[in-house]
């Protein structure tokens, strides 16, 4: 593999396996469907191509600000640790959620996936600003998700049972 094509091949990779990771911890049986959801959640099938699209996106950012022209190997160890950040707050918030069966953790772990996200907005403006395009779909989803997770815990608390 070449110095040009390993950037994208490692995107690809990661995608896949946090693609792969979110979904292993997503469990939509009784407990979910048994929940008390807003008229205005979207339905369960359009949350894999959303999260699929928004993990293409950030795997995009992420080689165009790897490639941009003046990025140093410490921006570049930047990225990665924003990116891998990311990707365990991403998964920390399902397994709190669809495994532990507390949304209310997982909204308290939006604290930190929220951050993440704006660290990885960061990194990639420091070198490709126009790059951050590809984050903010991201980051709105996640603000949709916040409200949408905090419509559940009001319609289903408590969850210490």
């Amino acid at each position: 593999m070449t110095s040009s094509t390993w950037p994208y091949a490692l995107a690809a990779c990661w995608t896949i396996a946090l693609g792969l990771a979110g979904a292993k911890v997503t469990d939509i049986g009784p407990w979910y469907r048994a929940l008390r959801k807003p008229s205005w959640q979207p339905p369960d099938w359009l949350f894999g191509p959303v999260w699929t699209t928004i993990f293409v996106f950030s795997a995009i950012a992420f080689v165009q600000a790897w490639r941009a022209p003046g990025t140093t190997p410490a921006v570049q160890r930047w990225l990665i640790l924003a990116w891998v950040l990311n990707a365990i707050a991403n998964v920390l918030w399902s397994a709190l959620f669809f495994r532990a069966k507390r949304p209310d953790w997982a909204m308290t772990e939006l604290a930190f996936l929220v951050p993440t996200i704006l660290a990885m907005m960061v990194v990639v403006a420091l070198v490709r600003p126009a790059s951050v395009w590809w984050l903010v779909p991201y980051l709105v989803w996640v603000s949709f998700a916040t409200v949408l997770n905090r419509a559940i815990i009001v319609r289903n608390a408590p969850f210490d049972r």
